[in-house]
């Protein structure tokens, strides 16, 4: 299983580079959009670091700041997606493609194509009527018509919808391109003749649609944002009487959240901190202070993740910095490829509750949980789960070869720690900022990204102007994606709460035998599986409206529950033959999956134990509450 993007080695956790798609035509045309993104990423940053100093240097709140980002930000959000449909960086899973013939391939992406296009061509008058009613609707702070903000959906499907037209005829043979276009007619013609009797079957519907229609969408290689946009559009459209112009609605409300307007900042940061050097400069800290001792190396492979991963919020970056500065050293000291990437791979799903997480960002926004207190937690979370890894990693560095390894000089070390002070801090004062109170995950984001810039500019080399504006379109890009998964999930979400299926699922759980332990077992092997197929972010939008409520009628607590799921789904990211981390981590290594695929089953157990010891014991989650 591969996800499809740019090969940026240090973007945001989704990324990694195609193997089965070139680079669409048609980046000459998106080159003006491209532009207008990266200004719309400055301004966001500027108005919210802007918002930041005017409140607490000098008591004086910009009331327009929240609202002006709001409107840049899904702008940002509908342009970034479109870019991803021109590079080819949406999501998605090629597990089954891969294993095709060269020509059945061709068709299959060509009929994925066109089910996007039909998609986008369905709702787009939606989204049209949606702009227009939100005319009558005037900003509270701005005094504008909120569908000035609102358009940009319609505007950013016309951009994809255009894109993918150029692709299907400058990509596709036309014989496929007709065949396919026949296939989604006949099959919405199917659908509309059957649709009397389809709204008869209930709940039945949710396991045709909602699940088997994304299933097949998944399968058939469709980015995971449009496998849920088309299964709840034709949920919607033949079972149910709702208007499609809810659907655009829900959208805009997944991705328009305040709390969101931190993704692409942290996006940001992850590529400001690949650029300047600082993740090096702390694995270079690292190996100075434990390099000599027996699984050395490993023990700074895990605390490099830990420490970057606080820095960058992003499991491609983290593994991009770390991989290339200790794999030479740790291969020469007889560490066999598949174990490093073992180690890499489970490493990175360790340190996805350090904050900043993007997981933990989305998370308080859909499910209402502090992030103030998922950031606090995060760090406890992270360290058991460390010391789980580190334990194996002493036991399977016991034949480790430490010929010629000295210990660093201590002018060595503080010169290094001296150079290292400056990210180290880093993630120490984005958690302390947002876990006291004294500013928002948003307001911290952009602070952190200035401080990256800073800091990296005087003492990591700088970044050139070239640079700079490659990791503001790559923002974008990479963000879209991410926000548009968002949008589509809580449409689907929401969807399915409409059925009633949450109180019927909230029934039978709450009958369980084994209490709150048992529905704890049973989350955990739900986000695990999904972990593997959709990755975090969807999962989460989809579920935690619904497992939410449930566990706090057992009497769970909202930040256990949280750092339980949000484990399961890291290891299931990690977990092959379809976890997707395990083969990001394999690209990042360049080692082969069937390599590394034994390997990493001792350090998925190490993830397990520890998880089962966080979902039994609710202290590590809560301690430092």
């Amino acid at each position: 299983m591969t996800m499809t993007t740019a090969a940026v080695p240090a973007t945001d956790e989704f990324t990694v580079p195609s193997e089965t798609l070139d680079a669409t035509p048609g980046s000459a045309f998106m080159r003006p959009i491209e532009a207008i993104t990266a200004v719309l990423l400055i301004a966001i940053i500027g108005m919210l670091l802007t918002g930041v100093v005017s409140r607490y240097f000098f008591n004086q709140p910009i009331v327009w700041v929240d609202e002006a980002s709001s409107i840049a930000f899904l702008w940002l959000a509908m342009f970034g997606t479109a870019i991803a449909v021109d590079r080819s960086e949406h999501l998605r899973l090629t597990l089954f493609l891969s294993r095709m013939g060269e020509r059945r391939r061709d068709f299959v992406e060509t009929f994925g194509v066109v089910l996007m296009a039909a998609f986008l061509i369905v709702l787009l008058p939606h989204a049209y009527e949606y702009a227009v009613g939100e005319m009558d609707i005037t900003s509270s702070a701005l005094n504008i018509p909120v569908g000035y903000r609102v358009s940009a959906i319609a505007v950013g499907m016309v951009l994809m919808l255009g894109l993918l037209v150029v692709r299907l005829f400058r990509m596709s043979r036309l014989v496929d391109v007709l065949a396919s276009a026949a296939i989604v007619v006949a099959i919405w013609a199917a659908l509309w003749f059957l649709s009397p009797t389809l709204k008869g079957l209930g709940d039945a519907n949710i396991l045709i649609f909602l699940v088997g229609g994304a299933a097949i969408c998944l399968a058939l290689g469709v980015p995971i944002a449009f496998c849920f946009g088309v299964a709840t559009l034709l949920f919607l459209s033949f079972t149910t009487t709702m208007p499609l112009v809810v659907m655009v609605s829900r959208i805009d409300e997944g991705m328009s959240s305040l709390i969101l307007l931190s993704v692409p900042v942290f996006v940001l940061l992850g590529c400001i901190l690949d650029a300047t050097g600082m993740g090096k400069a702390i694995v270079d800290f690292l190996a100075s202070l434990l390099g000599h001792v027996k699984a050395g190396m490993s023990y700074v492979l895990l605390g490099s993740l830990f420490l970057v991963s606080g820095i960058s919020g992003s499991k491609v970056s983290d593994m991009a910095t770390v991989a290339p500065a200790l794999f030479p050293e740790m291969k020469r000291r007889g560490h066999k490829p598949s174990e490093m990437i073992a180690l890499l791979a489970t490493g990175a799903a360790m340190a996805d509750t350090v904050p900043p997480s993007i997981v933990l960002i989305v998370l308080g926004s859909v499910a209402g949980v502090s992030i103030a207190a998922l950031f606090t937690s995060g760090f406890a979370i992270a360290m058991v789960l460390l010391i789980a890894l580190a334990i194996l990693a002493r036991f399977k560095a016991r034949h480790e070869s430490m010929e010629g390894i000295k210990r660093a000089s201590l002018k060595t070390i503080v010169k290094i720690a001296l150079l290292a002070l400056p990210a180290l801090v880093l993630p120490f004062i984005i958690r302390s900022a947002v876990a006291s109170g004294a500013a928002t995950a948003t307001e911290v984001s952009t602070i952190a990204v200035l401080y990256a810039f800073v800091i990296g500019m005087v003492l990591y080399g700088g970044i050139s102007p070239r640079r700079i504006y490659g990791m503001l379109v790559e923002t974008a890009a990479m963000s879209g994606a991410i926000l548009l998964i968002l949008g589509t999930a809580a449409a689907m979400a929401w969807a399915l709460t409409q059925t009633g299926f949450a109180f019927h699922l909230r029934d039978a759980l709450s009958d369980l035998p084994g209490g709150w332990f048992t529905f704890m077992l049973l989350s955990i092997a739900l986000f695990m599986l999904l972990g593997c197929v959709l990755e975090g972010l969807p999962a989460i939008v989809l579920l935690a409206p619904i497992m939410f409520p449930i566990a706090r009628a057992m009497g769970i607590n909202d930040i256990h529950y949280s750092m339980v799921i949000v484990t399961a789904m890291n290891i299931g990211l990690m977990a092959p033959p379809i976890g997707v981390g395990f083969y990001i981590a394999c690209k990042v290594g360049n080692v082969s999956p069937d390599e590394a695929m034994g390997a990493i089953w001792p350090y998925i157990g190490a993830l397990i134990l520890g998880l089962f010891a966080i979902a039994a014991v609710p202290w590590f989650s809560l301690a430092f509450l």
